[in-house]
């Protein structure tokens, strides 16, 4: 599956940096991990904190699949509202949800704060705003629901307050005290360097074609005839991880994402926070540390490489007019355009633990705009099933919720 394509900043600003080589002999390990970006290594790192001997393979180089491409907003809310959510799962695993994804941005800070520059993370509020009139009163349960079961601290901004903080017309919004950002893309690179001092091994360009299920294990047969015999198996391979799941979980989309030159203004509006807002598909924005701004969005509801390759320039000139509309007195000129791919789920959530079909395997499968943070929960969740251990939430996040 071709994930990505354009200019992604983050690959271009910071270049290979390890690679890693194939797999060309045999080999066995307690753990093995199909997948090299942000949802393996999280997986690989919980692992081997746990005393695991892992292995780490991936088709591609490092991290170049989706994290190449991914804007990495941290956001706690889900794609799907709270009140929203509620109504599919039930309330308390709604609140369960958007409780651990909080939990899942301060554990990301923590890893984050051992790395070089912080892998780019930095705490941010987050500010969702209606579109349009019509979602004011939604907004408004959405800020309620929120306060009643203390989930963050949240903030009513009515039109007057958006327009002195953040500079331009809305009719209202919520501003939430949870949110950050980051470089998914070094923050991944530094977390296989992690494992690799844990003792995980890495091979990059190695495609596994053929899964064999045991009693004991799985034995991996990659394209090249090497065997990896592991006692269990993390399949953490993003949204090409469909072809192991013999049912539909996911729905494909294609994403597009514009990064400017450095503007000069350290504030560009009220503290840098992430913004988007409730028509779907969103647009949202950023900013990166060298004070760069991001703007993504005008998602199609359709993956198809080529169409989605053919659209970059159209969507590269609306997600710039949505911006000017925005901010006509913030200059942008775009510095970096790319497209990639992205799942959605019925109801929001991500798919985390094991199906009938495939026996010691559990898939860690982050799917929607909180990918990451669903990838941190899947990372401890894994943790404690493979060590024979109850989580909690686990069924929240299950193949049969």
């Amino acid at each position: 599956m071709d994930l990505r394509s354009g200019s992604p900043y983050w690959l271009l600003k910071s270049g290979i940096l390890h690679h890693y080589p194939s797999l060309q002999r045999n080999t066995r390990a307690d753990i093995a991990v199909i997948g090299c970006g942000i949802s393996g290594a999280l997986a690989a790192y919980r692992l081997c904190q746990a005393g695991y001997s892992v292995i780490m393979l991936d088709k591609r180089h490092v991290a170049m699949g989706s994290t190449a491409a991914s804007t990495s907003l941290l956001q706690y809310e889900i794609d799907t509202p709270l009140h929203e959510l509620a109504a599919k799962v039930g309330l308390e695993n709604a609140l369960t949800s958007y409780r651990l994804c909080i939990e899942a941005i301060e554990g990301l800070g923590k890893l984050a704060n051992s790395m070089n520059d912080n892998a780019g993370f930095s705490y941010r509020e987050s500010f969702q705003f209606a579109s349009y009139r019509k979602h004011v009163p939604d907004l408004r349960k959405e800020l309620e629901l929120r306060q009643k079961h203390r989930i963050s601290s949240v903030e009513w901004l009515d039109a007057g307050d958006v327009k002195k903080q953040f500079g331009f017309e809305a009719p209202a919004g919520i501003l939430s005290a949870d949110g950050a950002e980051m470089d998914a893309y070094y923050f991944t690179h530094e977390l296989i360097r992690l494992c690799r001092e844990m003792g995980a091994e890495v091979f990059d360009n190695t495609t596994v074609t053929t899964l064999q299920h045991h009693k004991k294990g799985v034995t991996l047969i990659t394209e090249d005839n090497a065997r990896v015999e592991c006692s269990y198996l993390v399949i953490a391979c993003g949204y090409e991880s469909e072809k192991y799941v013999p049912r539909k979980i996911q729905k494909n989309h294609s994403t597009y994402a514009l990064v400017s030159e450095p503007v000069e203004k350290q504030y560009l509006w009220h503290r840098n926070a992430l913004i988007w807002e409730t028509a779907v598909p969103y647009t949202y924005l950023r900013t990166t540390p060298d004070n760069r701004i991001l703007i993504g969005g005008r998602d199609d509801d359709f993956y198809n490489a080529d169409r989605r390759n053919k659209a970059i320039k159209m969507k590269r000139k609306r997600l710039e007019l949505i911006f000017a509309r925005m901010f006509p007195g913030i200059p942008f000129k775009t510095d970096y355009a790319w497209a990639g791919t992205f799942c959605s789920t019925k109801d929001g959530l991500p798919y985390i633990g094991s199906i009938p079909e495939r026996p010691r395997t559990y898939f860690a499968l982050g799917f929607g705009g909180n990918g990451i943070t669903f990838s941190y929960l899947a990372a401890d969740i894994i943790a404690a099933l493979i060590k024979k251990q109850q989580h909690e939430h686990a069924a929240v996040f299950s193949f049969n919720r």
